[in-house]
């Protein structure tokens, strides 16, 4: 029984060694929450980078991994997958793995519950900020006033939830790993987050992750 129990063990511990994500990004927030989840749950895969200002995203290759031409996709050949959508790629790598969604019902929905605020919230009004204020060809007082207003009242959000937990929903969750690279450009956005203790204490402690500094890193150019 020992021995065809190592058996079992070694054929599968080979599988997962061969496992293979096919990961097309690039250097967004969006992206970087895919990445962040693969170095975390340690699977591997292959980065081929989707250069957005490039329009990489508009070839008819990437168009039929992902209609909607947007990153984050991921392609998974155990199972011959493809996923696209940040959100639908970090849940579907939670369940593959295991890790970081957890099964008890209340507990999963209080994550699902800030894995959509941050899809629903802090993405579209973070990159609207982003927009406006280092992006649009003219600089426009209202939207910039608007989406600054609305990012900072999100921290606060944040804030209010850490101030309760270590993370997000108590446990490390893709809920921080979605949330985190949003949160992490504030001073990109010309923000700080001095006024907002909790979520600036988080932002430093997933810093540290070193699966968080290589997933930050997927996709930058050592040049």
């Amino acid at each position: 029984m020992i021995v065809y129990q190592v058996i079992y063990y070694l054929a599968n511990f080979q599988l997962n060694i061969t496992t293979m994500i096919d990961l097309y990004t690039f250097t967004t927030p969006n992206g970087r929450k895919v990445s962040i989840m693969l170095e975390e749950i340690g699977l591997p895969y292959n980065v081929h980078v989707i250069d957005i200002t490039k329009n990489d995203q508009f070839s008819p290759e990437f168009i039929a991994i992902n209609p909607n031409s947007k990153i984050p996709a991921i392609v998974d050949r155990d199972n011959a997958i493809t996923v696209f959508e940040s959100g639908a790629i970090l849940i579907y790598l939670a369940e593959k793995s295991g890790r970081f969604l957890p099964t008890d019902k209340q507990k999963y929905f209080q994550v699902m519950e800030w894995l959509m605020f941050q899809m629903a919230s802090v993405g579209p009004m973070f990159g609207q900020l982003n927009h406006f204020k280092r992006f649009a060809p003219e600089q426009i007082p209202y939207a910039i006033g608007r989406y600054e207003k609305e990012t900072l009242r999100l921290y606060g959000v944040l804030d209010t939830q850490l101030a309760k937990y270590e993370y997000i929903c108590g446990d490390y969750s893709i809920a921080d790993i979605a949330t985190y690279p949003w949160v992490a450009i504030y001073e990109f956005q010309g923000l700080t987050l001095d006024n907002h203790p909790h979520l600036k204490r988080w932002v430093e402690t997933l810093q540290k992750r070193p699966a968080v500094e290589r997933g930050m890193a997927v996709g930058v150019s050592p040049n």
